[in-house]
């Protein structure tokens, strides 16, 4: 059993205390930027960092991974949520809190019912596709920010880009001037000094030229008055229509939270060498997002980049976490009129900056390069979730992996096996096309399970393998099991026909390295009936050489 705060000591108690100032500084004003990504007010944001961040540290198994609002999940609220109600309505804000509160419940499904690998069907492709499609979406509302031009965030890509354009004529050159200081700063700050909380910096010095030159005046837009005050549990009241129609995002969050989560969890603790318990942290994703919903906040997810920063800063438990929670709880009691003059090209610019290695350049360049197939994949995550919608696009994701499986799954390896003459040797080795693994004899391997996707093609291979030789050259079929985890009834069916057609040839079939849970299967699928099996190949070899 994994303690909660685990590897916190004296010895890196200060430390991991910096570290969660840091944190404290890096996620306010990203949290600010994803609520308003959402179509939610900055508190919302806020609260995220307090009530959930803290359950989740005490539930998670990772001394890690960072939990909180992502611009993924924020721009899947906006685009679901947007399409039931308006923006910044109370319906609006209930129905986001409820969408965390279903995320949550699946959550703590997934983790009873150990159902986590599910998010395996999200294959890097899909992720990345798909990531990277809500990441251009969020961009286009950042660019408008940064140039003060007015679109509608919550409307479809096509028309951000249509009130992009149209409205270029119109921008205003103090929030163009503000927002290239700000990206800059970041850019080539995050360059100098990584340790550097550069957008606290942009967001302070932003927030002060403002204040002191009186920008807002000259058309520059800013953050606006913050409710001040700590979270207060709630419950969102809908009917239970609305409640339904929440379900698919709220699955769509979870999935795609899931298994960035999982990965992430892993990665960190493989590369520092500790353990996690995969279910105990989606559970730790449920909490988190039920007492999200409950909070007045939205759908909480692993942050990628808070991770990396926390363990660039040396820290390898989840302490900084709770220090945040203990900063932004304070900055919610005493310190949300400082939030109020922030300007939005500054926000714009924090937000656009922290999303660019989301978009997946460097990802789809890999993928073209390793595998053209799962480029492909990949780009139409991208296209459908940025022009059809992120569910959508989710479920098209699934089709898509779906595909995948199948094409993979539908033709696998099936090779012939050789033999080098000596008894001692095994029979491993791929033979050429055309030869046979012994005089009459063929050592066929098939390297994956049978069943109805592949049994047709195992049939037509192996007819197509004899023929290649001559079938009145071939005397004794041997088939390979050791691959072979598991048979279908279509297969089964698929077998007696190549049973019968290898009657026909005069060819008898024999079987080597069957594990003996597929023996049982196959002898009740009527497949094995008298036919011998060998316990290696190359006992097969003699069996059948010396009849």
């Amino acid at each position: 059993m994994v303690r909660s705060l685990a590897g916190l000591t004296w010895q890196n108690a200060t430390r991991e205390v910096l570290a969660g100032v840091t944190l404290l500084a890096i996620a306010v004003p990203l949290n600010i930027g994803y609520a308003q990504i959402a179509g939610l007010p900055p508190t919302a944001g806020l609260y995220a960092l307090v009530i959930p961040a803290i359950i989740y540290t005490l539930v998670v198994s990772s001394r890690q991974v960072v939990a909180s609002p992502d611009a993924a999940a924020a721009a899947l609220v906006a685009s679901s949520v947007g399409g039931l109600a308006m923006a910044g309505s109370a319906n609006y804000a209930a129905m986001a809190t409820a969408q965390a509160i279903i995320s949550g419940l699946l959550f703590v499904a997934a983790a009873v019912f150990k159902l986590g690998f599910l998010a395996n069907f999200l294959s890097k492709p899909i992720l990345v596709g798909f990531v990277g499609g809500l990441a251009l979406d969020i961009m286009v509302s950042q660019l408008a920010k940064m140039l003060g031009v007015k679109i509608d965030s919550g409307g479809e890509f096509v028309e951000k880009i249509a009130g992009l354009v149209g409205g270029i004529s119109g921008l205003n050159p103090w929030s163009l001037l503000i927002s290239s200081a700000a990206v800059a700063i970041l850019l080539v700050g995050r360059r100098l000094a990584r340790t550097i909380p550069w957008a606290l910096v942009v967001l302070v010095a932003s927030t002060a030229v403002v204040v002191s030159t009186g920008l807002e005046e000259a058309g520059v837009s800013v953050l606006g008055p913050v409710d001040s005050g700590p979270p207060v549990l709630t419950w969102p009241v809908l009917d239970g229509g609305t409640w339904i129609a929440l379900v698919p995002s709220a699955i769509a969050l979870t999935l795609v939270t899931m298994a960035e989560g999982l990965l992430v969890a892993r990665s960190y603790a493989e590369k520092n060498g500790y353990s996690t318990v995969p279910d105990r942290d989606v559970l730790a994703f449920g909490a988190a997002n039920i007492a999200a919903g409950a909070g007045g906040s939205f759908a909480v997810g692993s942050s990628t980049s808070r991770t990396a920063a926390m363990d660039q800063s040396g820290s390898r438990t989840q302490l900084p976490t709770l220090v945040a929670a203990t900063g932004t709880f304070l900055l919610l009691l005493f310190g949300t009129a400082l939030l109020e003059h922030i300007p939005s090209p500054a926000i714009g610019a924090v937000v656009g900056v922290a999303i660019l290695p989301l978009l997946g350049v460097r990802d789809f360049g890999m993928l073209w390069k390793r595998d053209h197939f799962e480029f492909a994949i990949g780009a139409a995550c991208f296209i459908a979730t940025l022009f059809i919608g992120a569910i959508p696009g989710i479920l098209i994701s699934f089709v898509l992996a779906l595909i995948n499986l199948a094409k993979r799954a539908a033709n696998p390896p099936i090779d012939v096996l050789a033999s080098d003459g000596s008894p001692q040797s095994s029979l491993v080795d791929t033979a050429q096309v055309g030869a046979t693994t012994a005089p009459g004899v063929l050592v066929l391997r098939i390297a994956a399970p049978l069943f109805f996707a592949n049994s047709a093609f195992f049939a037509d291979t192996v007819k197509q393998t004899i023929a290649d030789v001559r079938a009145d050259e071939v005397k004794h079929l041997i088939l390979d099991l050791e691959a072979v985890t598991d048979v279908d009834v279509t297969a089964a069916e698929t077998f007696e026909s190549l049973k019968l057609w290898l009657d026909d040839h005069h060819i008898t079939l024999s079987f080597s390295r069957a594990r003996p849970g597929i023996i049982d299967r196959m002898r009740g699928l009527g497949i094995l009936a008298n036919e011998a099996v060998h316990p290696t190949n190359r006992a097969a070899l003699d069996a059948v050489a010396d009849n």
